[in-house]
């Protein structure tokens, strides 16, 4: 049986215990430093390079972060280490590095970002965590992800990311209709919920409390905190208040 109390047990540092305006990146190895020193659980997002290795980041373009316009799954690594994060020493980090410096100390809640699915990333981050012995779990929007976990690794803890995308206009009526409703969960099957606190309350999430987990993201004040704390088991949290 899979066992996702680690999920419960601490808050959940997004992106690592950072802080952009203050010298300490999101997605670096200073903010993962900081989250275990802190005893939190370590949200983060890997990417898959065009030379295949693994690297933690969030965007899929480098330009907010690392100040140039180019698509990171484009870029190999060698490539990337020519760019900091937000104007700081630190550069994008492999994850096999972050497995090193974590080494079950906490645990990791891992965001699959994927362009275009080909399965490839989700290849080449079991090779690493198949032989990982801290606590994980997966998570992702992208439903192919999730079923490609669902068929190859039955043991890996899963989870949907959600949320009713009210604000996007980018989203169809439809798209968002499905998000918001998490009708697609019947086919995933997955270990837990992660919902956008901004979407909550609402019956579908009430719903699935009863059979399974939910995290809400991003909470970013103590107002955040206390309204999202009824709805949800635990919390995946900003700049850590």
């Amino acid at each position: 049986m899979k066992d996702l109390d680690f999920l419960k047990k601490a808050l959940i540092a997004h992106r690592g215990f950072h802080d952009n305006d203050k010298n300490v990146p999101e997605n670096s190895i200073l903010a993962f430093k900081k989250a275990i020193n802190n005893n939190y659980t370590i949200e983060l997002d890997v990417h898959l390079t065009k030379d295949n290795k693994i690297v933690v980041f969030h965007d899929n373009n480098l330009k907010r972060v690392c100040g140039v316009k180019k698509v990171i799954e484009e870029c190999t690594y060698k490539e990337l280490l020519n760019y900091n994060l937000l104007n700081t020493k630190y550069k994008i980090p492999l994850l096999s590095e972050v497995l090193k410096l974590v080494d079950g100390k906490v645990g990791l809640l891992i965001e699959t970002k994927v362009i275009k699915h080909n399965g490839k990333l989700e290849e080449e981050l079991s090779k690493l965590l198949d032989n990982y012995n801290g606590s994980f779990a997966i998570q992702s929007f992208n439903i192919f992800s999730i079923l490609w976990f669902k068929k190859n690794r039955k043991d890996y803890i899963r989870g949907l990311l959600s949320s009713d995308f009210k604000k996007r206009k980018d989203i169809n009526s439809l798209k968002k209709n499905i998000a918001k409703t998490l009708i697609l969960d019947i086919l995933l099957k997955t270990d837990f919920i992660s919902y956008d606190i901004n979407a909550l309350p609402n019956s579908y999430v009430k719903n699935k409390r009863k059979r399974k987990l939910i995290l809400g993201w991003t909470v970013k004040s103590k107002k955040d905190y206390e309204k999202a704390i009824n709805y949800c088991d635990n919390l995946i949290v900003d700049k850590m208040f």
